[in-house]
């Protein structure tokens, strides 16, 4: 449906803060916003829908209705809209979703005699959560341990009452790994006074139940109460055991939660842990689809909201650090700190400790994302679908199974390299990648040296096909040649394929900016949807040709940067150079080296090896590899 047809009239909406949902024909809600005013924001998607962002256009075209809800806040709106997103879970909005079930510690405090177990269940009103944990095998063995110092019932509800009936304890409170309450061995009040002290315990306070276990061992051995003292002994060891289990991240007894995100075209990854009293007590991974339009700040207000809209006041912590501040910054602190009951602060670390920690979480964050994409590259199911999807939006004869990459990497025109990675079965083919060096003309800028390697690729296919026997580096045809950039590279790989007479190899091209597919036959590029697993396929292998094309060009550079520190030697010519880099190896070696030992090789007498150790001593260390000031990647086009 046109959206001029249910266009509200613009006086019929108010200007207040507000939450609004478009709905499709069956009144399903598909979309769910907020705004500080509402006339303002809808009207946004009425005024000019073909300049929307693709993604927003395709929602207010599938929609056949918008209504609104008028509030008073901001902050209002902001919890609104969480509500209603949670609740109808529409597909135009975005989610993020665990990169993995988490386990959690939960103890039932809304119950007489509150119980605490393990769980990965839902969030429920009146139970206390407690993590989330990396592994399952870890929280229960926390477990085990706390309930030598907290013997509190872990059994369920049908148990307890069968137990109560009868009047016999399970084994746990047997062996005295529970309090048997349901027996009547303990108060409820007492036996919530162990719940509370596992939830404090839990909640950082570790270091206050240790000193106090020790004074009262101290006491008890004191009044010649040794069976008491052994016991405390044995609860105390049980406690400094959890405690040794948490990593200890801060010297100072901090309370944060701390996140990490990785942004990609594609995906966003996010990571937190939640440190509480200097140690991590949690950990947990989010992945996401990214739109365009949702950048890094409105991705961090996301998963700030996904994060603490079910969590209880005690879990949001006073302190939260994020690598991003995120949009409507006031009205999430306003809503956290509303949520917490005292003020919570939301910064960007920028050194210390805490700066350090914020690193080693995005670290997580991008190794979740590789894990992620290497995981989604594994399944079989996924790359048919992925090729399938490739065929269909290039009108490819047959699915693509053969796949290479090419792409150039130099810094402001100097180095010039190419790279060539194969993806086969949509994975990589590793012993098929090939490197080039790009010199003379062809280097000159980024479409002669695509013709360049594109050239020399099919060149040496065609003089494989007059062998007997197939080589294995260059003698297989790809189904389709994929190149790093728009239409300009496009068009220097078609007309190097068509120079060469091959015209049967299917080429196109994904420039990064807005991942479009440019194929040579339309001035417009096909866009594919941005959850195709077409596009997600095509986006990996022109990663790893363009990871693959840097490292070359780090390496390259770095061999023409170690060998400019001889160029302004005087009396030391191209031939003397490479007689001393054969002899010693290396320029480090050479620096290394006295004036005698550089007398040994041919041509280089007392007053040249003077020289040369002044030029190498005055030009310092050997740089590294990445020492330029200036990031190929930075300067690639297209």
């Amino acid at each position: 449906m046109h959206p001029s047809e249910y266009r509200p009239a613009p006086g019929e909406i108010p200007t207040r803060p507000g939450v609004y949902k478009f709905r499709d024909p069956d009144r399903r809600v598909i979309y769910v916003g907020k705004a500080k005013n509402l006339r303002a924001r809808l009207n946004s998607y009425f005024a000019k829908p073909e300049g929307l962002h693709r993604r927003t256009r395709a929602m207010v075209h599938s929609a056949a209705s918008v209504e609104w809800t008028v509030v008073d806040t901001e902050v209002e709106a902001l919890q609104l809209e969480w509500t209603w997103i949670n609740e109808y879970n529409p597909r135009f909005n975005v989610m993020f979703r665990d990169d993995k079930s988490y386990p959690y510690l939960a103890i039932t405090m809304k119950d007489e005699f509150p119980r605490v177990y393990v769980t990965r269940g839902k969030r429920r009103k009146g139970v206390k959560y407690f993590g989330p944990f990396a592994q399952v095998w870890a929280i229960k063995e926390t477990l085990d341990l706390l309930l030598r110092a907290f013997p509190m019932r872990t059994c369920t509800n049908g148990v307890f009452d069968r137990a109560r009936r009868s009047g016999r304890p399970c084994l746990l409170g047997y062996i005295d790994k529970c309090s048997a309450p349901c027996v009547g061995r303990i108060s409820p009040e007492a036996h919530r006074d162990l719940a509370r002290s596992i939830a404090d315990f839990m909640s950082g306070s570790g270091g206050g139940f240790i000193s106090a276990r020790k004074r009262e061992m101290a006491q008890a051995a004191q009044e010649l109460d040794y069976e008491r003292a052994a016991r405390l002994r044995d609860e105390l060891a049980a406690l400094q055991k959890v405690l040794d289990k948490s990593a200890v991240v801060l010297s100072m007894n901090a309370d944060a939660d701390i996140f990490g995100m990785v942004v990609e075209e594609l995906e966003a990854s996010v990571q937190v842990f939640h440190v509480r009293g200097g140690r991590i007590r949690g950990q947990r991974g989010w992945i996401v689809e990214r739109l365009e339009e949702h950048t890094p700040a409105d991705l961090t207000a996301d998963y700030l909201r996904q994060a603490y809209t079910e969590a209880d006041a005690d879990a949001v912590p006073r302190e939260i650090l994020v690598d991003t501040l995120p949009s409507e910054l006031e009205a999430l602190t306003e809503w956290l700190t509303a949520k917490r009951g005292s003020r919570v602060s939301i910064r960007v670390p920028q050194r210390g400790e805490k700066a350090a920690v914020a690193q080693t979480v995005e670290q997580n964050a991008r190794e979740s994302l590789a894990l992620h994409k290497t995981r989604r590259a594994a399944d079989l199911t996924t790359r048919s679908t992925a090729l399938n999807e490739i065929q269909q939006a290039l009108k490819l004869s047959e699915p693509p199974l053969r796949i290479e990459c090419i792409d150039n990497s130099h810094m402001q025109g100097s180095d010039v390299v190419g790279s060539l990675v194969v993806f086969e079965d949509g994975l990589p083919k590793k012993r098929d990648y090939r490197r080039f060096s790009v010199t003379g003309d062809a280097a000159r800028d980024d479409t002669s040296a695509m013709y360049d390697v594109v050239s020399r690729r099919f060149s040496r296919y065609l003089e494989a096909l007059t062998k007997d026997e197939p080589d294995e580096r260059f003698g297989y045809r790809p189904s389709l040649l994929v190149v790093d950039g728009a239409l300009p590279q496009v068009g220097a790989a078609v007309r190097a394929l068509e120079d060469l007479g091959i015209l049967d190899i299917a080429v196109v091209g994904l420039a990064k900016r807005l991942e479009e597919v440019w194929v040579p036959w339309d001035e417009f590029p096909v866009v594919l949807p941005r959850n195709s697993e077409g596009l997600f396929l095509l986006q990996r292998i022109r990663d790893e040709a363009h990871r693959f094309a840097i490292a070359y060009h780090r390496q390259k550079r770095g061999k023409s940067m170690r060998a400019s520190q001889l160029d302004d030697v005087a009396g030391l010519g191209e031939a003397k150079r490479k007689a001393l880099i054969r002899e010693f190896g290396s320029v480090k070696k050479i620096a290394a080296a006295s004036a005698e030992d550089l007398t040994t090789v041919s041509g280089i007498g007392p007053a040249l090896a003077d020289r040369i150790l002044a030029a190498l001593g005055a030009s310092g260390a050997e740089p590294a590899a990445d020492s330029a000031t200036v990031d190929p990647d930075r300067q690639r086009r297209g």
